[in-house]
């Protein structure tokens, strides 16, 4: 089983850009199907109010006949203090299997961290290069399992990505995906570092190809059962402590319309550093 474990749907309400306007799966299923990936993680565009989001992605898992998984986004910030209530909806009430968030929202928390440990799931975080979170992470909560979306960085930042790689081969539960890593050096770097179980197969769709990126990983000629792990059986064990098909009740409500709460380019990791220094 081929399982891309980092895929966008839904509906955003930005339009800054596609990463919070929208995510339409009618070209990334045709193209997922020619190149034999049999299940895809899906979770939300950047959203002013993910309670929402999420129920969207919800309604996109439960109509799908287990077609895909579902992880639950959240904003360590805008959500402080009800983070669990959010992820509790997600897992009993939708069968998600993970928590998702993203740097350019706001930087990881415990209280996202425990959570996850609450439920027995994984979390996928995208550091935008602050990679140095994987250390604190895989020290503090040991028994959560992390996915490090990008090798550490989408926006292709080559030290941030090579100083990952000893933070994925030092610490078991830290993981990574491979979505939109650029550098095949680095790919081939992080499986005789780390070892083949310690990476899943991601495409960032619907915006990047899942074909080309598949084809990252074939390119690595591992053997069938390393490339094995790679391809699902690492998700599967990641999520082996939470497994649920979809349970999504009448009470699903359109998604709301409200303004977005301000914007920077996700995937610009100066961006960031630079709007944290003013």
């Amino acid at each position: 089983m081929i399982i891309d474990c980092h895929c966008h749907a839904g509906t955003g309400d930005g339009l800054t850009g596609p990463w919070d306007t929208s995510a339409p799966l009618d070209r990334y299923l045709p193209r997922a199907a020619r190149a034999g990936i049999d299940r895809t993680v899906l979770f939300a565009v950047f959203h002013s109010d993910y309670g929402v989001a999420n129920r969207e992605v919800a309604r996109i898992v439960a109509g799908t006949e287990g077609r895909f998984f579902g992880f639950a986004f959240v904003h360590a910030e805008r959500d402080r203090g009800g983070i669990e209530d959010l992820v509790r909806v997600a897992v009993e009430r939708y069968g998600f299997v993970g928590i998702k968030l993203h740097r350019h929202d706001a930087r990881i928390t415990r209280e996202v961290c425990e959570a996850a440990a609450a439920f027995g799931i994984p979390v996928l975080y995208d550091p935008v290069a602050e990679v140095s979170v994987a250390e604190l992470l895989a020290v503090e909560y040991p028994r959560v399992n992390f996915i490090i979306a990008h090798l550490g960085s989408f926006s292709d930042d080559w030290r941030a990505q090579l100083a990952f790689i000893d933070l994925l081969a030092r610490h078991p539960n830290i993981h990574a995906d491979t979505s939109g890593v650029r550098r095949f050096d680095l790919l081939e770097l992080a499986v005789a570092r780390a070892g083949p179980e310690k990476l899943l197969f991601g495409s960032d769709g619907p915006w990047l190809h899942p074909g080309v990126e598949l084809a990252k990983i074939v390119a690595l000629g591992l053997g069938p059962v390393e490339q094995g792990l790679i391809l699902g059986g690492n998700f599967l064990r990641l999520i082996s402590g939470r497994y649920a098909t979809s349970r999504v009740g009448s009470g699903i409500r359109p998604a709301s319309t409200a303004p977005p709460i301000g914007f920077r380019d996700p995937w610009d990791g100066e961006s960031i550093r630079s709007s944290d220094r003013r």
